[in-house]
């Protein structure tokens, strides 16, 4: 690599469902040799560039996590009440080769290095058809260091420049996940207006249905908005019903697990066909659903765990329905939900949700 002698191969390009509205998201998938290639190069380039990085990017950053941000935006959301929650269109597709490049100029001075990130902005694209596709911009999503590269990108697009131009700014940005505090609706839409041209003139584009002002509708902010709420990382941000340690009941603005995300777990649910798999053991069922449910509970749970124990819960409904199918002495549905809370009782470390839920109080 040092010589300047590698090229990139071809990278393929795979279309995977965006949502549950339709749509794709398209990843570049690079060889496995060139992604060994790419993380040298990351590995030489990101002890710098987290030097330079904001405090409040926290996007596949070592030592900043999805929770850093969600924390930071729960707490900035008490006291700013108006958020511009921002999306932008295709982002990984519009990076702008010149202004990326621009940008790496300024950090890494090796030239093998700079040669191959230039490479890899370029390398041809496979498509489905067999196609191949020569990009004059974006950088795949799916490459080792297309992440960083995208970090970097933003960093002077946005992380940078806001701050310079709109002072006493505050947000966090995860990847291309951006929201703005605002202490007005005012402010809010002039710096939206102010973004949306700034990232117009680096290439990119705000999505006009996706970008959107909300209010951070509480106990203290009782003002009324057609908006108050707002999704961040497979949070939703909203006004919930809360108790103090004095018993007394107020409104604040808190993250749970948003509906877009609870969907995605009731069709990951669906996949595994429970009530047909009459031929496993529950144990078997326990085992196969245990990775998955630690890391829902390990992620979604760190907010709003009412929230989700309630989702959670209603997995026990697959569970007494497969029993249904299984068992013929439990051909009712009461004998069935029976025989589900005597196996709770029994065995309560049995499926991972129990626990959590019983410890919620669900």
């Amino acid at each position: 690599m040092s010589s300047g002698s590698y090229f990139p191969p071809p990278v393929q390009r795979k279309d995977i469902p965006k949502d549950d509205k339709g749509g794709t998201r398209p990843l570049g998938i690079p060889t496995v040799s060139d992604r060994i290639a790419q993380m040298v190069v990351k590995i030489f380039i990101e002890p710098e560039l987290e030097r330079v990085f904001h405090p409040d990017s926290y996007g596949y950053r070592p030592g900043k996590s999805a929770h850093d941000a969600i924390e930071v935006t729960r707490k900035r959301c008490w006291k700013r009440a108006w958020v511009l929650d921002m999306d932008i269109k295709g982002f990984f597709d519009n990076i702008n080769h010149k202004l990326m490049m621009k940008a790496v100029r300024k950090h890494v001075h090796d030239r093998w290095m700079l040669i191959y990130i230039e490479r890899w902005l370029k390398a041809p694209i496979l498509m489905p058809n067999e196609e191949l596709v020569y990009p004059e911009m974006g950088t795949p999503q799916g490459g080792v260091i297309s992440p960083l590269l995208a970090n970097l990108f933003l960093h002077y697009v946005f992380d940078v420049w806001a701050p310079k131009n709109w002072a006493g700014v505050q947000f966090a940005r995860y990847a291309d996940d951006i929201v703005c505090h605002c202490i007005s609706e005012r402010e809010a839409n002039s710096l939206k207006k102010v973004l949306e041209e700034r990232f117009e003139n680096c290439g990119l584009t705000l999505h006009p249905e996706k970008t959107k002002i909300a209010y951070c509708k509480s106990s203290n902010n009782k003002a009324d908005y057609p908006l108050v709420s707002f999704d961040f990382l497979g949070f939703t941000f909203k006004p919930r019903l809360t108790k103090s340690r004095y018993g007394k009941f107020f409104v604040t603005f808190t993250p749970a697990i948003s509906r877009k995300a609870a969907k995605k777990i009731g069709n990951v649910w669906r996949s595994w066909r429970i009530s047909s798999r009459t031929h496993t053991e529950i144990d078997e069922l326990s085992k196969r659903s245990r990775p998955a449910f630690i890391g829902w509970i390990n992620y979604y749970g760190r907010f709003g765990k009412p929230e989700l124990a309630r989702i959670l819960f209603r997995f026990d409904n697959l569970i007494w329905k497969w029993a249904y199918s299984k068992y013929k002495k439990l051909k009712s549905r009461r004998k069935s939900l029976k025989w589900l809370k005597r196996l709770q009782k029994r065995q309560p470390d049995l499926f991972v949700h129990w626990k959590f839920c019983k410890v919620i109080g669900w």
